[in-house]
């Protein structure tokens, strides 16, 4: 087996152990019962942030050889001296940060596998942010790819029959129904915000001549502060009550820094990978969310619709990569890539 081959076999499972882990993981805690108060969202995407900033803060530090006075120099010379440059992170660290919330809040009232599926819309939103923000073209077959992909989405949201049931059935299922409006809702605004946030990103740093470390640390100071807003105006009465960490247990503990180091990781491997390759860790991430689900989390029933629809997202990520894309500078590979 060659080195490239092997490069590509290694990239393929880490996209799967990524796209897959990050999403059981962050569904389980958000489902499984505690004892004490649950976990804060919002707190959590602050700490993945501020772990964002540390990893990209060390490559900067092996960069200058380990040189403190080194890294200083060029932060400062960077964000402080460029302050207009800075301040054009704003816009892609609010979208984000918004996006982080919005997907505890959505694995929060889907289960895993419908969440997967769905979160696939950012294929649709990206390319249509592309199409408005960066004039690109999009082939017929890549339209084709996008009208494949809207059909199976709907598929799987497909309501189940109610018929036949009885009042407490009908009550609880309009209860589930209207859990998995808000999580629905809460993936479709996540796509949006990851397309347009994504597609910006893209655009910044096409013109720009900071590296990709320097800009993620200036999206996570961003991020970071803006965290808080939704801490101090929608938690602060459970962060003073119970304190910051309130709820801070081994699984949440590694559902933030899967969330703070996975897109560093995928980011690292991302360009072994062809968009063949993409496509198939997206289908077997799909699979074994599906089937953990089912069988280990026990909170998901598949249904037919589902089924079809699951596979007509598989067939559209498959189609939508199956042309080569044009070369573009190395490196120029967002880290915010989410799950």
């Amino acid at each position: 087996m060659t080195n490239s081959t092997t490069l590509k076999y290694v990239s393929l499972s880490i996209l799967l152990v990524q796209t897959t882990s990050v999403v059981l993981t962050m569904r389980y805690s958000r489902t499984v019962q505690e004892t004490g108060p649950r976990y804060l969202s919002s707190t959590a995407v602050v700490i993945s942030e501020l772990m964002k900033i540390s990893a990209c803060l060390c490559v900067i530090f092996y960069q200058h050889g380990y040189s403190i006075p080194g890294m200083l120099s060029e932060l400062r010379a960077e964000i402080v001296m460029r302050p207009r440059e800075t301040i054009k992170l704003l816009v892609p660290s609010g979208l984000y940060t918004i996006q982080n919330n919005l997907l505890f809040i959505a694995l929060s009232h889907l289960d895993a596998a419908t969440y997967q599926v769905t979160y696939q819309l950012k294929i649709l939103t990206t390319a249509m942010f592309s199409v408005l923000m960066l004039n690109k073209r999009l082939t017929p077959i890549k339209w084709i790819a996008l009208v494949i992909l809207v059909g199976g989405i709907a598929l799987v949201e497909w309501p189940s029959d109610t018929q036949n049931t009885s009042k407490e059935d009908k009550a609880a299922k309009d209860s589930t129904f209207s859990s998995q409006i808000i999580g629905l809702t809460s993936v479709v605004c996540a796509c949006f915000s990851s397309g347009f946030a994504g597609v910006y990103f893209e655009k910044l740093l096409k013109g720009s001549d900071q590296t990709l470390w320097v800009r993620n640390v200036q999206l996570a100071l961003f991020s970071v502060a803006l965290g808080f807003i939704p801490v101090v105006f929608y938690d602060h009465k459970a962060v003073l009550q119970d304190g910051f960490l309130q709820g801070y247990n081994t699984i949440t503990w590694i559902v933030v820094t899967l969330q703070a180091f996975g897109g560093l990781v995928v980011a690292s491997v991302i360009k072994y990978a062809d968009n063949i390759l993409k496509g198939f860790a997206t289908s077997l991430s799909i699979i074994l969310s599906t089937f953990i689900s089912f069988y280990f989390l026990g909170d998901f029933t598949p249904s037919s619709p589902f089924f079809l629809g699951a596979l007509l997202v598989i067939v559209a990520t498959f189609l939508y990569g199956s042309e080569r894309k044009r070369p573009g500078p190395d490196g120029l590979i967002p880290v915010y890539r989410k799950v």
